[in-house]
């Protein structure tokens, strides 16, 4: 099942795609793709809707973030170890975590700001694994029990923040517009090995990055295991599990989004994003 919400930001419809990638309107059967709707079992209850008896949803209207009310992202650092390499890193012994707050997140197509005074504004494509029941403490065995499905994330950082200013990562991490999710949620059961999928990203159509979750340090199971002995994990919570060389802080000489970029990228099974990159106001 593909998740969507479409319409002007802040007032955002639920939608699907039937087995014909028709786009359905969703607002008669649930009110939205909210934390409490998927605790409580709402994709598998949507699993016996006809999707094909839903109304049509116009298919000219803006699609924003797959999730409502998202509490936080949790995200993995240099979690494919030729990212490493290319930034001078070592591979980790154990996931490098940091926080994403959710008012990074916008809708897949929406436009990246580049912030005020900012010269290494950067793009990461990634996998998202979105949690459907809360997680604390769960085994490695379990992991996935506790997964609703996944999406596609940009986890776009500012690495001058991230790296020259001092503390932690999240300087870097959580201006606004740096965290465009989507454009679906894709249930589980439509994604038969999450460490076979590829992904990949483009500026104006020159593509930078082109890996594949195999290559994951930790793949999802392991993730979803660790991060939930530190912390819990709670239903709508995004994992975003890391990128895949090719970022413009590795490039010869490195190489950083301006105003006018576009970006274009995409995993398989989770659809496409494409975002103009303009200064922020």
């Amino acid at each position: 099942m593909k998740l969507l919400r479409i319409g002007p930001p802040g007032a955002e419809k639920p939608a699907t795609l039937d087995r014909h990638s028709i786009l359905r309107d969703l607002t008669g059967a649930i009110d939205d793709v909210t934390p409490e709707w998927l605790a409580g079992g709402g994709i598998q209850r949507l699993a016996d809707v006809d999707l094909m008896q839903l109304p049509l949803a116009p298919s000219n209207q803006r699609i924003g973030s797959p999730l409502s009310r998202t509490g936080k992202i949790v995200c993995v650092g240099l979690n494919y170890s030729d990212h490493a390499a290319e930034t001078g890193q070592e591979v980790p012994d154990e996931p490098i975590l940091f926080l994403k707050a959710a008012h990074t997140m916008q809708g897949p197509n929406d436009d990246v700001c580049i912030p005020r005074g900012s010269m290494k504004t950067d793009w990461e494509v990634e996998l998202g694994v979105v949690i459907g029941r809360r997680a604390l403490y769960v085994s490695e065995v379990d992991a996935l029990d506790h997964v609703a499905g996944y999406t596609l994330c940009n986890d776009v950082s500012e690495r001058e923040y991230q790296l020259e200013r001092g503390g932690t990562w999240d300087k870097g991490k959580n201006c606004e517009t740096f965290g465009p999710v989507g454009p679906w949620l894709v249930s589980r059961d439509e994604i038969a090995d999450p460490q076979r999928l590829r992904l990949w990203l483009e500026v104006n159509g020159r593509r930078f990055q082109n890996g594949n979750t195999a290559t994951m340090v930790f793949d999802v199971p392991y993730l979803v295991h660790y991060i939930s002995q530190f912390m819990p994990l709670d239903p709508g919570d995004i994992i975003s599990t890391g990128t895949p060389p090719g970022v413009g802080l590795g490039q010869k000489p490195p190489l950083y989004l301006r105003a006018g970029d576009q970006m274009r990228l995409g995993i398989d099974g989770l659809g496409e994003q494409h975002q103009h990159v303009r200064p922020s106001t």
